[in-house]
Order: structure tokens, then C-alpha cells, then sequence
């Protein structure tokens, strides 16, 4: 899923960048709904799109992440099943809520600097356990691939099977595909649009083949019990706690805390592109975004109160809605983003540092906003 969705993450950022526009400002924006409705004509099916992604990022992931967040606080006696969710959940709305509302930039700030060391002090933690478990390695491997090619499993229950799961879990963790990260990659300044797709490209190899193989065996070489009991981060924060002690699930708390937070306010950024699409490309009235973040910070809330199942359903139903219209059209439109590669490349090869224009992969002013032809 990481060697396909690295393929896929290049072409929509650099379609993303390709089909961006400008604002009175000078910065650009964009994402699939632009080059929807540029590239492939289709106005009507970009506006689908946005109400996906809206649907997505501002409920369906939301949900998720705040339920996750919850979860790793079930390890610690004080937890209490009637209360404790309804506190965190309270307590991350309210935050959620101060920044959304205009506050918060000091906390934005401070956890986008720490979010990155908390993920490579993680990678280094799954290391030492898997090495302390070094000796379980070959049965590891061997339950893995048992687990994965279980054609019992995959024929009589096609959607419960490992294989499955794993293809649908990997698409959430990099989202390639999807049509989110196109958004943000849209605002970025690169004198190419290869330049971004190829960043897009690392991000998913690092997200899925670094960060989520690290987690997948660090927990198995462990060999602590799986179940649906400790589904989630407390299956984690147990095969930690086995080298670790209790330092281990606190880890995971604290790593969660900031990188809920983090994800939580990046996924409604992927909302307002969205909003402002259907608003016909103006930004809608403060009195809308004000009620809108209030919903947003209420389903934030009611996210640490759902089941687990819940919270997975909705999010697996809204991101395949993204991901069916986004794909195609990914696909219709990839040649473009592969000429633009090939553009990249050829300027690399004789040394100059390498410069866009549209015409250079026959494309005409008419198609294009942000960059020119001539």
C-alpha cells in the first residue's frame, strides 16, 4: 500500500500544484476539486467531492482522532468508562475550540515543534523493543504472512480479512490517494510542480513503510495478547510497557495528546479549501465559520464517546467517498503529471535548476491559472 499510494501521492500533489490558483494575496491554493473542474470539466463532480472531504475531515477523522486520543488514557487506574471520555473529550473540544476561534497560536507552534521529535523518539523506542525481542523475529514473520495470505478467511469474509483491513488501514495512515494532502501541497512555493510531488511521494514512505511497520513489529515481536478488549493505542501502550515498564503507555499518551491536537486543526485547514469551493471561490462570512467551528468542536467531543467501530465506519465511509472520485480522476490526469515529471527531470539532467511552464507539457494559458505558458 505504500509503494501504490507513493505513486498515487505524486500525482495528485503535482496535478495540485499544476491546476493551484492565486489569491488577491499572491499565495497560491488548490487541490482535487481545482483540477476536477479545470482539467477534467467537471464542476458538478468537484463540488461532490468537496462535501466528502468535509464530511471526512471535519467529522468523520475528527471522530477517529479524538476517540484514539481517549483510548490511551484506559491503561491508567483512574479511568473510568462513564466519565473519563466525557473529560478528555471536554477538555479537547475546549482547546480545539480556542484555537479554531483565534487563539492558541503559541500551542499551535509549540506542538508542531515537538510533533516531530516525539516521531522519531518513537521509531527509536519500536527499535529497542523489537531488539530486546530479537529472538521472536522469525515466528513473527511467520504469522504476518500466515495472517495475510489466509485464503479461508479471505473467501468465506473478504471485508474481515487481514489483507483487507491492512489495505484500508494503510490508505487511512498516508491518506495517498484520498485527495487531502493535494490541498496543502497546492499552497506550497516550488518553481516546479514535480518538486512537490516528489516531497508527497517521501512523506507517504515515511508516514507508512517507516512509522507504521515500526509499530507493527514492535507490537507482534512482543507477543502480547491481541484482542478486541485492547484494540487500538492500549495494544500499543501494552507491547511497550513489556521493555518499558510505565513509562511506556505514557509515552504513547503524551505522543498521542500532541499529535491529536496537530491532526485535529491540520484536517479542518482541508475543510476550509473545501468551504471556500462551494462558496464559489470567496471565503464565507465569519458568522458562518464561527458556527461552523462550534459543530466542529462538538463533533470533537462526541468523538471521545463513540465506540471504536463507530468512529472507524464513519471514517471508512466518508474517505471512500473521496477516494472514488479523486482516484479516477487521478488517473484520467496522469498524464499530465507525468510529462511534468519528465519535464523535471529532462532540466535536472543538463544542470539547470528546474523551472515550469505550461507549454513545456502542451498545456495552454486557458488551462492554467497560477502559472504561465509563456
Amino acid at each position: 500500500m505504500c509503494i501504490i499510494g507513493a505513486a498515487s501521492a505524486f500525482i495528485e500533489s503535482t496535478l495540485a500544484q499544476i491546476y493551484k490558483r492565486r489569491n488577491s494575496n499572491g499565495e497560491s491554493y488548490g487541490g482535487p476539486a481545482y483540477y476536477i473542474e479545470r482539467a477534467l470539466h467537471a464542476p458538478v463532480l468537484a463540488g461532490v467531492f468537496c462535501v466528502f472531504l468535509i464530511a471526512t475531515y471535519a467529522v468523520g477523522f475528527n471522530l477517529l482522532c479524538s476517540y484514539n486520543l481517549q483510548s490511551t488514557f484506559a491503561t491508567y487506574s483512574f479511568y473510568d468508562a462513564s466519565v473519563t471520555p466525557a473529560i478528555i473529550g471536554a477538555v479537547l473540544a475546549l482547546l480545539t475550540g480556542y484555537c479554531l476561534l483565534g487563539g492558541g497560536k503559541r500551542i499551535v507552534k509549540l506542538t508542531s515543534l515537538i510533533v516531530p521529535v516525539m516521531g522519531i523518539s518513537y521509531v527509536l523506542i519500536s527499535l529497542i523493543v523489537i531488539f530486546v525481542n530479537i529472538g521472536t523475529i522469525p515466528a513473527m514473520f511467520g504469522q504476518i504472512f500466515s495472517d495475510a495470505f489466509d485464503f479461508k478467511a479471505i473467501f468465506g469474509g473478504v471485508a474481515g480479512s487481514c489483507m483487507i483491513y491492512g489495505i484500508k488501514r494503510g490508505l487511512y495512515s498516508n491518506e495517498a490517494g484520498v485527495g487531502s494532502a493535494p490541498n496543502a501541497s497546492a499552497s506550497a512555493k516550488v518553481s516546479h510542480p514535480a518538486k512537490q510531488g516528489l516531497v508527497q511521494t517521501l512523506s507517504v514512505y515515511i508516514d507508512t513503510l517507516l512509522l507504521c511497520t515500526a509499530t507493527a513489529l514492535m507490537c507482534l515481536s512482543t507477543g502480547v495478547e491481541r484482542s478486541k478488549a485492547v484494540s487500538g493505542a492500549p495494544y500499543v501502550q501494552n507491547a511497550i510497557s513489556t521493555v518499558f515498564g510505565k513509562i511506556g503507555p505514557t509515552f504513547i499518551t503524551v505522543a498521542m495528546i500532541l499529535f491529536a491536537f496537530t491532526t485535529l486543526l491540520g484536517n479542518l485547514f482541508y475543510v476550509d479549501n473545501a468551504l471556500i469551493f462551494l462558496n464559489h471561490k470567496k471565503e464565507p462570512s465569519k458568522r458562518f465559520m464561527r458556527m461552523f467551528h462550534i459543530a466542529c468542536v462538538l463533533v470533537v467531543f462526541f468523538g471521545a464517546l463513540i465506540k471504536m467501530d463507530v468512529a472507524w465506519a464513519v471514517a471508512d465511509i466518508t474517505m471512500g467517498g473521496m477516494t472514488l472520485i479523486n482516484l479516477p480522476a487521478c488517473v484520467a490526469l496522469a498524464s499530465v503529471a507525468i510529462r511534468a515529471l519528465k519535464d523535471y527531470e529532462k532540466q535536472m539532467k543538463v544542470g539547470k535548476k528546474p523551472v515550469f511552464y505550461g507549454k513545456n507539457i502542451g498545456l495552454n494559458e486557458d488551462e492554467l491559472d497560477y502559472w504561465k505558458t509563456e
